[in-house]
């Protein structure tokens, strides 16, 4: 309508914000599906670090600075760190992506040293 009104301008603006809400939400969508090559698969809990194996292959070890948030439905944490080039890294795990609800707690109660 803006468009054939001479008003092209706002036709532009209304046409870029629903193609930025509309990356902005595929991208907030398929990081909760886990189907991101970014997205951790593996997780790896010792005194000194937490190792986390993502989708794509690549190996993240937290070794500073790691912190432990959860929520009180226990229904998801998340965990955030340094890295070993210094850059903060922050993840969400999710019950569901776990294969069992005892290993979502286990994982939980070992990243519990953090919190």
């Amino acid at each position: 309508m803006f468009w054939y009104e001479n008003n092209e301008g706002l036709a532009y603006l209304l046409f870029f914000l629903a193609c930025f809400f509309f990356y902005q939400g595929g991208h907030r969508i398929l990081q909760r599906l886990m189907l991101l090559p970014s997205a951790p698969l593996e997780l790896t809990v010792s005194k000194q670090r937490v190792i986390l194996k993502l989708r794509n292959g690549d190996i993240i070890e937290l070794v500073k600075g790691l912190r432990y948030f959860s929520d009180y439905a226990m229904k998801s944490f998340a965990l955030t760190g340094l890295d070993m080039l210094g850059k903060k890294q922050q993840f969400i795990f999710h019950k569901g992506q776990f294969e069992s609800s005892e290993r979502f707690k286990a994982a939980a109660e070992a990243l519990k040293m953090f919190a």
